[in-house]
């Protein structure tokens, strides 16, 4: 996708997952993350994170938005897809993957 593509309420898709476009500037765009919405929790010995799927659509009303806007520029527009079949076939080879700790 490119700039001309996006406009401001357009959900689109990157490998992570939903997004919806908020702002378009001239060579950007800002858009917030709308499939999920990560809580995270801190204490004094260390810091615990859980992440949450939320079906409660007041997280991404705004703006102001309860969840952060995150620029994309002109490279970030090219792994950015109408819907998510486009990121099927990676998924499937990243899953497969072992994660290394």
């Amino acid at each position: 996708m490119n700039i001309k593509d996006f406009f401001i309420g357009l959900e689109f898709y990157t490998v992570v997952g939903k997004w919806r476009c908020t702002d378009l500037g001239t060579r950007v765009i800002v858009a917030i993350r709308i499939d999920q919405v990560t809580v995270s929790e801190y204490d004094l010995e260390n810091e615990t994170t859980a992440e949450i799927v939320t079906d409660d659509q007041s997280w991404f009303d705004g703006p102001p938005y309860a969840v952060p806007e995150h620029v994309f520029d002109e490279l970030d527009m090219g792994g950015c897809s109408l819907g998510p079949e486009a990121f099927s076939e990676f998924r499937a080879v990243m899953s497969h993957i072992p994660n290394e700790k």
